[in-house]
């Protein structure tokens, strides 16, 4: 257990991570009253939140998340009725195209799962799939197709949420790595930062720090496995519309969008590589090149495009897949959100949740509950460590 010092900056919750989770948490906990801190060791969404392809999809997402998914993409569309800001959320409908039998067969079962879960999406021909988008490749046999989906400029959002958070009373500690999260004798955490904040306390400590999840709840001697997905992401020069939807294929290796200065989005996953103990990542030139032939395959004028930048972005998954969010067992005012696939659309909605369940809601997060991956370690102590 450690010992607070008189310079300790107190606040009723310290949340560690300014990702669209985290963030979105720190909001909502701020405008209820509470006393909050946003800590990240660099600037807020400058990590994952900040270089994401910004999709707002049901396509992609895994299908027990859609109905949070589309809480999620309302929440953008809408975000001047709570954020306070447009972030130019565009709405357009999405397309998950199949190219051969076994992509059609792939495109039924995933949209059958969807359909279950809320998603209003349906199978559609080639043929149509071509009327409603003409500039895919006319090789394409099936589509599904949903009326939810667009994207984000993501770029825009972290002004909005500085401001919003500015005026909600939330002190925002950037360039201030957390080195160390300890419980108190008295309650709450202190946590040990570099840069100007030093020692925070918290009442409450909230763990939203993505693919560092890991590293973080080790802090409190606990294991949970976080694998760290470096996804490829490429940036065209402006070109005249050759795409109307935000598109995708069968198997999940391809998304695309076109924003309204020209330029072309491409993205699906394709990975680069690199170490996040040891900092850097590259590209991988073989997964660049079949991320940019699948595109153009996909939209053949895409031929007609040059790269202008490629960069690469994290996304944490867990063992199942499936979030972690909610309150951390055997620990007092301990909470964790992340993790979540295709985070960006879900994003607001999961942050919004956890608020909720910390100020005292009965919230339903009992399918993200982090016991499922816990074997609990004994608390660690201070000499311990």
């Amino acid at each position: 257990m450690s010992v607070r010092t008189s310079s300790t900056h107190r606040y009723d919750a310290v949340i560690i991570g300014s990702g669209v989770m985290g963030a979105t948490t720190a909001l909502m906990l701020g405008r209820a009253g509470l006393k909050t801190a946003l800590v990240d060791r660099r600037s807020i969404f400058r990590e994952a939140s900040g270089v994401n392809a910004g999709t707002l999809t049901l396509h992609m997402i895994r299908a027990g998340l859609i109905p949070h998914a589309m809480r999620g993409r309302e929440m953008w569309l809408n975000a001047r009725e709570w954020l306070g800001r447009d972030v130019g959320a565009t709405a357009t409908p999405g397309l998950s195209l199949a190219f051969t039998p076994a992509e059609c067969e792939l495109v039924e079962q995933r949209a059958t799962v969807r359909r279950e879960m809320g998603a209003p999406i349906e199978v559609i021909s080639g043929a149509r799939a071509r009327e409603i988008e003409p500039g895919a490749n006319p090789d394409v046999l099936a589509a599904a197709y949903c009326p939810l989906d667009g994207f984000i400029p993501t770029y825009v959002v972290g002004q909005a949420y500085a401001r919003a958070l500015a005026q909600a009373g939330v002190d925002v500690l950037e360039d201030c790595p957390v080195s160390d999260v300890t419980p108190c004798d008295g309650g709450g955490y202190d946590i040990v930062t570099g840069g100007r904040a030093g020692m925070v306390h918290g009442t409450r400590v909230v763990f939203a720090g993505g693919v560092w999840l890991q590293r973080m709840l080790a802090w409190l001697g606990l294991n949970v496995r976080i694998r760290c997905l470096i996804n490829q992401l490429v940036v065209t020069e402006r070109m005249p519309p050759v795409m109307n939807n935000v598109i995708s294929i069968a198997n999940g290796l391809l998304s695309l969008k076109q924003f309204q200065n020209g330029t072309v989005l491409i993205g699906g996953g394709w990975q680069g590589e690199g170490n996040i103990d040891e900092g850097g990542t590259r590209v991988i030139p073989e997964n660049l090149q079949g991320n940019v032939r699948l595109a153009r395959h996909t939209i053949p004028r895409l031929d007609q495009s040059r790269i202008v930048r490629v960069w690469l972005g994290l996304e944490s998954e867990t063992d199942d897949a499936m979030p972690i969010i909610g309150s951390i067992p055997t620990y007092d005012n301990a909470f964790v959100i992340g993790c979540v696939h295709s985070g960006f659309t879900s994003g607001p909605y999961m942050g919004a949740l956890l608020a909720r369940h910390i100020l005292g809601e009965d919230v339903d997060l009992a399918a993200f509950d982090i016991g499922r991956f816990t074997a609990m370690a004994s608390p660690v102590s201070q000499e311990e460590k």
